[in-house]
């Protein structure tokens, strides 16, 4: 009993005693608590995950609702002992995609596949949206994404496009579109032009690069690692077939279009009739090609104007309403009206030039350069989508 009694008395008596014991503690319990999971309690990873999120919350515990990023790749110094900490790298954050295993397909919907339907947007029109709904392919597989001018009309069109798809994405699931990204555009767009100035011969190549801009950033903002096909189609394009998407990737090609008709009131006739709109789906003639060998670099050639007379083919005036809707025409140029694309194409490089390409621009430019890359380009004369009748003049 004697060592006992020599050992509690210096415990009662021993100032290094009285240091050490509280030390080791404090030791034991950051070893406890902090060292082994990293902010333990609520601040702690699980899963490579914060815990909020797995408790589906949009802060941390004991904050005033301060969002923090998902991981962190910063060294954490500590304040104790050494200044080594090891990096906090979750397992499993990187992704991998293999691309070659992706397809277009004739049979999308069936093997479902993702599409993209992209859409500059200047001016919102309802009916636009009512036909985009009405469309049959499953909208599961469906992404949307728009692009708005930093101008007025870009502001109103934007705040009624976001009430319009406020209202579907918080309807039934099933009701859902995949994904619906809204971009406000960087370069300087157009907002001063009536249908017809913007459609007057002197502005169509400030006008167009300005377009070609907007596609680009919108494309390459939106394009992902499952998207199968890219489907452009205009604010204007106020009507369509409602099986629209199946019946463009039944036909399996790289690049697609379809012919833009408009419907209006003929005064003459006193009845409703329909009439070309977009001209800007042809096949290349001779004299296109001696026009453009006579241009100087920075010169463009643009399509239906009597001022630059190229006699090339126009698939809207190949439209007739006895044949085959499924009846297809090469062309070397296209619009952006409705014009279906195979995602590979736009992976592989073929954006819409902001620039004179062999002296074309935008969509006809982009035509130009999928066939430089050895994609084959098509139309469909008599499958037609409708652009809306304004009344600005």
């Amino acid at each position: 009993m004697k060592p006992l009694r020599q050992f509690s008395y210096r415990l009662r008596t021993s100032r290094k005693i009285h240091i050490t014991i509280p030390i080791l503690l404090l030791v034991g319990l950051y070893f406890t608590f902090f060292h082994g999971n990293r902010f333990s309690l609520d601040f702690n990873i699980v899963n490579g995950k914060w815990v909020n999120e797995n408790e589906h919350t949009d802060y941390l515990p004991f904050t005033s609702k301060f969002k923090l990023p998902r991981f962190s790749y910063k060294n954490e110094h500590n304040w104790m002992f050494d200044d080594h900490v090891d990096e906090i790298i979750p397992e499993g954050h990187i992704a991998h995609y293999d691309l070659n295993k992706l397809h277009s397909t004739s049979d999308a919907a069936i093997n479902k596949e993702k599409i993209l339907i992209l859409t500059p947007i200047q001016k919102f029109h309802q009916e636009y949206w009512e036909n985009l709904l009405q469309l049959t392919y499953p909208r599961e597989l469906i992404e949307l994404g728009f692009i708005a001018p930093r101008t007025p009309t870009g502001d109103q069109a934007l705040a009624a496009l976001e009430a319009a798809v406020d209202k579907v994405q918080s309807d039934k699931k099933n009701q859902r579109f995949s994904k619906v990204t809204i971009l406000r555009q960087d370069s300087v767009g157009f907002n001063k032009l009536t249908e017809k100035e913007r459609h007057a011969l002197e502005v169509q190549k400030e006008r167009r690069a300005s377009m070609a801009l907007a596609r680009n950033e919108l494309l390459f903002s939106t394009i992902g690692p499952h998207t199968s096909w890219v489907l452009w189609l205009d604010a204007d394009i106020i009507e369509t077939p409602a099986s629209l998407i199946q019946d463009m990737t039944a036909h399996d090609r790289a690049v697609l279009s379809a012919n833009v008709f408009q419907r209006y009131y003929d005064e003459e006739k006193k009845q409703k009739a329909i009439r070309p709109y977009d001209f800007n789906n042809w096949q290349e003639s001779d004299t296109g090609l001696e026009l453009a060998s006579k241009m100087k670099d920075d010169e463009i050639i643009v399509e239906g104007y009597a001022e630059i007379a190229t006699y090339r083919p126009l698939m809207a005036y190949f439209h007739d309403p006895d044949n085959s809707v499924a009846e297809e025409m090469r062309l070397d140029g296209v619009g952006g009206g409705c014009t279906l694309v195979k995602a590979e194409v736009h992976r592989d490089g073929a954006m819409f030039p902001n620039f004179p390409f062999y002296h074309l621009i935008e969509t006809e430019g982009f035509a130009k350069m999928a066939k430089r890359l050895n994609y084959e380009v098509f139309g469909l004369p008599n499958y037609l989508v409708y652009h809306i009748e304004e009344k600005n003049v």
